[in-house]
């Protein structure tokens, strides 16, 4: 068993430094020549306020990086290990969107057709244009629901459908982005049910077509027989203060307004947490906010993309297509509901001026409180980094000191973003 972090570090209350991390506290590997990343693991903890976490890079096709440590569990000082897998919010969306494009490669649907051309329901009440590409794209206006979405209605896949078909868009499809940050998944999910020969759900045909065949640890659906002694829970921060400082001043204002769009688009993300029994509910799929895995896990799925996906058959041209620069709408990339810039692609974020992650080719999804996974197959990596104390920033310093070390490690001093 690798060393683990002592339960000292354990006993540590919110916003202390533990000075103690050494090298010797930090399970996992890094390959030759990225020592730099396992030092800035370690720098997260000493002053970056990290309580738990895990970070994977995998590049060529080789894992290279394959770190964790610190508290998986505040409450009994538990330690983190080499199977802890934690909620990621959004940086499902990254998981989804890898499946959704696996299901175009094989040719089940097209990116530029109307979605009612797989749905036929869905062809209603304005909707009748909206593309594939469009609705990926959060340009679809389909950002809230007109009933609560809660346990009952998402295990319910048929019932759910028929909420969603009939949807009114908030505006003409393509005029404006608006971030679905929960209903994307719900639309991904039965668009992909329509299309597959199987008609399985979008976290079933993830789990049969890229985790198994891969043999990572990610899940869109959390099995039952998993146990909380292999789940971190998510500590959040205490207060105002911390957001206040770091977010744009028009996203605090939105996230304060219960009945912004902001707030409204974000209806539902709490039930992969509203399990009274279990850290986080289990046999619930929420395609766009409940990923529960690995970093291991989600960093081998997105390295395999950016490797070319032979071993998943990826064609040559869906993979040219998620490296291809997005499409903005009509009043540009500015988000009708995070109130910031940001730019989406086939159910992935895209490197931007303001978030030069990768290079102009790479797709990713970053998740609330600063896990984020992407592949750049310009440089053919798969990166992943999950942490459990969350914090509230667009762009989290623990994950851009990571990113920062790899791309050092690999020669590149870091992509930047026309």
């Amino acid at each position: 068993m690798p060393p683990r972090i002592g339960t000292a570090a354990g006993r540590r209350s919110e916003g202390e430094v533990d000075g103690t991390m050494d090298q010797s506290s930090v399970g996992g590997s890094v390959g030759p020549g990225f020592e730099a990343v396992r030092d800035a693991f370690l720098e997260n903890f000493r002053h970056r306020g990290e309580l738990g976490a895990a970070c994977c890079v995998y590049h060529r096709g080789e894992k290279v990086v394959d770190l964790w440590g610190g508290v998986r569990n505040r409450a009994t000082g538990e330690p983190w290990e080499a199977g802890t897998m934690a909620l990621v919010y959004s940086s499902t969306k990254g998981a989804a969107g890898l499946a959704m494009a696996l299901a175009h490669s094989r040719g089940l649907y097209g990116y530029n057709e109307p979605v009612r051309a797989y749905w036929p329901e869905f062809g209603q009440n304005g909707k009748e244009k909206i593309t594939v590409r469009q609705l990926l794209a959060h340009q679809a206006g389909l950002y809230v629901l007109d009933e609560p979405i809660d346990r009952a209605l998402v295990a319910d896949p048929d019932r759910l459908a028929a909420v969603l078909a009939r949807q009114r868009p908030a505006w003409e499809p393509g005029e404006r982005q608006a971030y679905h940050g929960i209903t994307l998944g719900f639309y991904e999910g039965e668009l992909l049910r329509r299309v597959d020969p199987l008609h399985r759900t979008l976290g079933r045909f993830f789990q049969d077509e890229i985790a198994s065949p891969l043999g990572l640890e990610f899940y869109i659906g959390l099995p039952r027989e998993v146990p909380n002694s292999r789940l971190a829970p998510l500590e959040r921060p205490q207060g105002m203060v911390a957001m206040l400082q770091a977010m744009p001043l028009s996203l605090v204002l939105a996230a304060m307004n219960p009945r912004s769009r902001f707030r409204r688009c974000l209806r539902g993300s709490e039930l992969p947490e509203a399990d009274p029994e279990n850290i986080y509910a289990r046999e619930l799929e929420v395609p766009a906010g409940g990923g529960v895995g690995t970093a291991r896990g989600l960093a081998g799925a997105y390295g395999e993309f950016a490797n070319g996906g032979p071993r998943l058959g990826l064609g040559e041209e869906t993979l040219q297509e998620l490296m291809a620069p997005p499409v903005p709408p009509a009043h540009g990339f500015r988000d009708a509901c995070l109130t910031v810039e940001v730019r989406f692609s086939l159910g992935f974020m895209k490197p931007s001026p303001a978030n030069p992650f990768g290079h102009p080719g790479a797709f990713g999804s970053p998740g609330s409180g600063g896990s984020f996974g992407f592949a750049d197959p310009e440089t053919r990596i798969g990166y992943a980094y999950i942490p459990n104390q969350m914090q509230f920033r667009l762009e989290d310093p623990r994950d851009r000191a990571l990113r920062a070390a790899m791309w050092e490690s690999i020669g590149e001093t870091g992509p930047s973003t026309a």
